[in-house]
């Protein structure tokens, strides 16, 4: 087997169990089921992966070590804090773009009934999405360019738009909101929350 050819086998399992475990869940998805649909032998993805978890677990981290690297790299953008944010949420939601099936995948699991699949920490790079947000907020407020609301309100505010780009890519691909709409979302957002929309706060309705 060529360098290029176990690349390509590798490639085709995790795609295979990717849909397959989106579309059957977990549980009910078998090692026959992959290697069929990947094309390749038993023995192959027992080289790769060892069993159907590894074969899950490979999912998870292969796409949350680019999480990782995001994360790592957010706060060394040049520019305002505004802009450092308008690019972290880009990069984020392109992210979530090019891995859109593992995200389908993850979001079946999370959210969908308990299917037996290994543990694996959601939960800790939520936090640590929200956390970078959260510390390019606080630079923006410090900075004055966020004039109105507390970082709190603002990270949540900014999850928000960035929850609502992704579920609706998600479900109503069709309607989807690509990256230049969110970008205009985010700048309507930032715009509120400016020097501009000082004038309004304290006002009542």
């Amino acid at each position: 087997m060529t360098l290029k050819s176990e690349s390509s086998a590798h490639q085709r399992l995790l795609i295979a169990a990717s849909e397959l475990f989106t579309r059957k869940g977990y549980s009910g998805t078998t090692v026959r089921e992959i290697v069929a649909a990947a094309g390749v032998t038993k023995p192959v993805l027992y080289y790769y992966f060892r069993n159907k978890e590894g074969i899950y677990l490979e999912l998870m981290r292969e796409t949350f070590d680019k999480v990782d690297v995001l994360l790592s790299s957010s706060f060394n953008e040049n520019g305002s804090a505004i802009q450092k944010l308008k690019h972290f949420c880009d990069q984020a939601f392109l992210l979530f773009l090019e891995n859109i099936q593992v995200v389908r995948m993850m979001y079946s699991i999370y959210y969908g009934p308990h299917q037996g699949a290994p543990f694996f920490d959601f939960e800790s790079y939520n936090l640590k999405i929200q956390q970078s947000i959260r510390k390019l907020v606080e630079e923006a407020v410090r900075r004055d360019e966020f004039s109105i609301g507390n970082v709190e309100e603002i990270t949540w505010i900014i999850l928000g738009a960035i929850s609502v780009a992704v579920e609706v890519q998600l479900v109503h691909p069709e309607r989807g909101i690509n990256r230049e709409g969110l970008e205009r979302i985010l700048d309507l957002i930032f715009q509120g929350l400016g020097k501009g929309a000082q004038k309004w706060k304290g006002v009542r309705r």
